[in-house]
């Protein structure tokens, strides 16, 4: 099995805020992307996410950690998913970018 995907999102807005905007974003995610990224399943356990979603007929799971002043995400990709790796980092990290600015 590949290494799971991991990005890091540095953010200045502490835990709190940047939990309540991962809680809010996921209704982003399902408006923006709800064509081609399904979530199956999403836990919240203080400032930890457990989650499953479907994109192009395959599933994959990972974790979000939010701490003080980044985001760490891990997931681990099948095989068609782990092809595009890069392309969902990058979308990753531009999104969660956006989603964590300070304003």
């Amino acid at each position: 099995m590949a290494p799971p995907l991991t990005v890091s999102v540095p953010h200045k807005l502490g835990r709190e805020e940047a939990v309540r905007r991962l809680q809010q974003g996921t209704s982003l995610l399902r408006e923006k992307f709800g064509n081609q990224v399904q979530i199956l399943e999403e836990t919240w356990v203080d400032s930890n996410l457990d989650f499953r979603i479907a994109a192009m007929g395959q599933q994959a799971s990972g974790k979000i950690e939010v701490a003080d002043d980044q985001v760490n995400l891990a997931v681990e990709l099948p095989y068609l998913l782990h092809l595009a790796g890069t392309k969902i980092k990058e979308m990753v990290q531009k999104q969660g970018a956006l989603l964590l600015e300070k304003k």
